[in-house]
């Protein structure tokens, strides 16, 4: 070579150099800046999740439930000591308040007076009458006894509830009966010392109810609220060593998801890591070729964190530990180079050796980017994900493959493999020769037929699962606790509700009425024990103006009968004539939603209304209405009641995302045959008809074995199986394709080239391998799907060796 050439060649190399220097500081200094501020981690498991409903405003309607009870956090305080539990609950409750991690605390409730509800209701009463006393007042008229003795009743009646109203403002307790219908008491607790108070059996719990300073799903709000909370349970632990304390929020799960998640991470990728490591050590038995891999696969992973986080925004859970198995199939693509690097002559060069082994990574990059494109294709968000950081952190990889490695070792003396490598080339050769005598050539489909016939009981005994629980496992001892406050508190169903919608609010509030009332009707086993919507505080305008036509008609028809019979019963001239002149006034309006939600004590039910909503370009307004009782025996006439209600549709989180596993499952059947299709058109315009058959098969059989095994083991299938299978299809075509491209490789070591591919599959195997240990279900499948697959996919793999070692035309 030249001096001019050398020195050319040199330059060259460190402006490849330099700039794969600064790709690498542009990504590791935007993962910092992301990392170093707010989490950009995604803990919110509904985020996990697609839109399943049809109706947007469902959709929002989900959202709306998730962010009302998501900034709030509930501890329950229990001792069978009534003192020791309020005294206990004092000081945790002021304990939060001191450590500065909530934005407000409540264990004891501010003076209130429940008289204000009255007051406010009070302007209305002529419009608000209960289903009881209207029947009541249909058999009634002024004058008549059954309405006198209605009077005398509420005159002499000793016992009066907390919303008792003055006889002046409502004498004969029309609107004091509504008022006690109200569903104020929205659980089983009672109001003791200020404290809201649960006595369940002869225990004594006391709630203690917090909001927080920001989003439950942000990791320096977790930390803080779990370390209030410690600290709070510590301080009373020495006190009250008889008290316990239960919790419930949003905000528990989600750091119990992420720490969990990062747990994995770290297992995960240090294992997986040593494993990679220890293998290259012992095949290659270079550090340096270590520490090259190690480069390559660094940068397709820190390449794939910052493009994900710059499209997405936010890191799923999901995405973030299936990063880490990431390593194993990036560090393929470097694998297969240092083959070729071994088996060179003596006068390496870099350049003619990424040539060499280009045609093999480009056909293997093709086929795991169209496994990955059909994870994209899927409308989960982390699928999307995954789908996004494993093609942005392969195509990394196979660039610094190409481009990097060559500038890193350029054209040197080579010794070659040395003798302990050569001994185990030479060995892998044997293994080959032998094993592909076995399974290849005119054999090759007499092992698939004989695979096939073994296969097809399994295929037959295939099931399916689609529960949503196998995306979201929650902390068992978190639902425990949050169980028990839900039994103390009697929290309303969250999951389960009707969305209720209409042009005007009017018109909502009227079929939220109508719903009700069928809910009501509902016979036996289908009730519902009861429900929640604001009709409940706010009827609509026109049930109100039907019952002051009522009132008309029924009680104000003769002012004069009437006056007889309040002064009869001991009413003043004055109260009398204020009572009657009240309701002959035209000029109050009806009681409006907005009236309502303007009232303090109107906060913990504002949730039941969504307000202004736009849904398919057209505006209107809808509301919520919440059974209490969701059960499989009445949730089909819940379904049916929706169904026959104008406007009003159910809602059921749970179900909806159940209901999509199982279509998309379905349609990835479809999914798996047209990549199968693509695979095969690929490998056909690279190895002509013949050799793509050859190609293809062992990849094909690797899926058919995989879903007879699971069909055997009668392990129910889910849309991740399913999905993983693309994947299987993806990276296991790989090992064909790299044992192939190696025989028609000019000077070849076989050996070498089958060490390579069992390397890169042993590698893959322990990076995914790891999934099928993963605690989150959907990860799980994952990993126990392609590791069964890939397993296969390699040992099938001799099957696409061509018969004569020379090139395709």
């Amino acid at each position: 070579m030249t001096p001019w050439r050398w020195q050319r060649t040199t330059t060259s190399l460190w402006r490849i150099r330099a700039a794969w220097v600064a790709l690498a500081l542009v990504a590791v200094l935007y993962c910092v800046h992301r990392f170093s501020g707010p989490s950009p981690l995604e803990t919110n498991l509904l985020a996990l999740l697609p839109a399943t409903e049809a109706d947007p405003v469902a959709e929002q309607a989900v959202e709306r439930l998730a962010g009302a009870l998501g900034d709030r956090t509930v501890f329950l305080v229990t001792s069978r000591d009534a003192d020791h539990a309020k005294a206990a609950a004092r000081q945790f409750g002021a304990a939060l308040k001191e450590s500065g991690a909530f934005a407000s605390v409540t264990a004891e409730l501010p003076p209130f007076d429940i008289a204000q509800i009255g007051a406010f209701y009070a302007p209305y009463r002529f419009g608000l009458l209960t289903r009881d006393d209207r029947d009541a007042l249909k058999h009634a008229s002024v004058g008549a006894a059954s309405l006198h003795d209605a009077l005398m009743q509420r005159i002499h009646n000793p016992v009066r509830g907390p919303l008792a109203t003055p006889l002046a403002v409502d004498p004969f307790g029309w609107l004091e009966h509504w008022l006690s219908a109200l569903p104020l008491a929205t659980s089983n607790l009672d109001l003791e010392d200020n404290m809201l108070v649960a006595h369940r059996g002869d225990s004594t719990s006391v709630l203690v109810v917090t909001t927080l300073h920001g989003s439950a799903y942000e990791s320096q709000v977790q930390r803080a609220v779990l370390s209030a909370a410690s600290q709070a349970q510590a301080s009373i632990r020495s006190a009250w060593p008889d008290a316990s304390v239960a919790r419930a929020g949003a905000v528990f799960y989600a750091e119990s998801a992420r720490r969990a998640s990062e747990q994995e991470v770290h297992r995960i990728g240090i294992a997986s890591a040593c494993g990679i490591a220890l293998l290259m050590l012992w095949v290659f038995r270079s550090p340096r070729l270590l520490l090259l891999g190690f480069l390559s696969t660094a940068l397709g992973i820190a390449g794939a964190l910052s493009v994900t986080m710059a499209v997405f925004g936010k890191l799923h859970l999901l995405t973030l530990v299936f990063g880490a198995s990431l390593i194993g199939e990036a560090v393929d693509y470097s694998i297969q180079y240092f083959v070729v690097y071994l088996g060179a002559p003596r006068d390496w060069d870099a350049k003619q050796g990424a040539r060499a082994v280009r045609p093999a990574l480009c056909v293997a990059l093709a086929t795991s980017l169209l496994g990955y494109a059909i994870l994209a294709w899927a409308p989960f968000p982390a699928l999307k994900q995954i789908a996004c950081f494993a093609m942005t952190g392969i195509c990394v990889a196979f660039a610094s493959v190409m481009w990097l490695l060559p500038a890193v070792l350029p054209a040197s003396p080579s010794k070659g493999p040395k003798a302990t490598q050569r001994r185990l080339f030479a060995r892998a050769a044997v293994l080959l020769v032998h094993w592909q005598r076995a399974i290849g050539a005119k054999r090759s489909w007499a092992v698939a037929i004989v695979l096939a016939v073994v296969c097809a009981p399994g295929w037959l005994l295939l099931q399916s699962d689609d529960d949503i629980h196998l995306l979201i496992q929650r902390d068992p001892a978190l639902v425990a606790q949050e169980n028990q406050v839900r039994d103390a508190v009697g929290i309303d169903n969250t999951a389960q509700f009707f969305v209720v919608q209409g042009a005007t609010q009017d018109i909502v509030l009227q079929r939220a009425e109508a719903l009700g009332a069928k809910l009501d009707a509902l016979p036996g086993r289908q009730t519902v024990d009861g429900w929640r919507a604001v009709t409940q505080f706010v009827p609509s305008a026109r049930r109100q103006a039907e019952d002051r036509a009522f009132f008309a008609q029924h009680v104000f028809a003769d002012p004069a009968a009437l006056r007889a019979t309040l002064l009869q019963a001991g009413f003043r001239d004055d109260i009398a004539d204020a009572w009657i002149g009240a309701f002959a006034q035209s000029g109050t309006p009806p009681l409006t939603v907005e009236r309502w939600l303007a009232a303090n004590w109107s906060k913990p039910f504002a949730h039941l209304w969504l307000g202004a909503v736009e849904a398919h370009g057209q505006r209107g307004y809808a509301a919520i209405v919440m059974p209490r009782r969701v059960t499989p025996r009445n949730l089909p006439a819940l379904i049916d009641t929706a169904r026959a209600t104008d406007g009003v549709t159910f809602v059921d989180k749970a179900a909806g995302v159940s209901k999509l596993f199982g279509e998309y499952r379905v349609d990835s059947g479809m999914w798996l045959g047209g990549a199968l299709l693509l695979v095969f058109a690929l490998m056909i315009a690279r190895y002509r008809l013949r050799g793509g058959i050859a190609t293809t098969l062992p990849v094909l059989l690797a899926v058919g074995v995989t879903l007879a095994v699971f069909g055997y083991a009668r392990v129910p299938l889910n849309l991740f199986n399913c999905l993983a299978l693309m994947l299987v299809l993806g990276v296991g075509a790989n090992y064909a394709v790299f044992l192939r491209e190696g025989c028609l490789r000019d000077g070849a070591d076989l050996g070498a080239v089958w060490t390579g591919v069992l390397l890169s599959a042993a590698t893959t195997l322990l990076s995914f391998g790891m999934l099928g240990m993963s605690a989150m279900p959907a990860l799980k499948s994952f990993g126990a799907t392609l590791t069964l697959g890939i397993l296969v996919a390699v040992l099938l793999a001799p099957m696409g060796m061509p018969t004569q070692g020379r090139k395709p035309a």
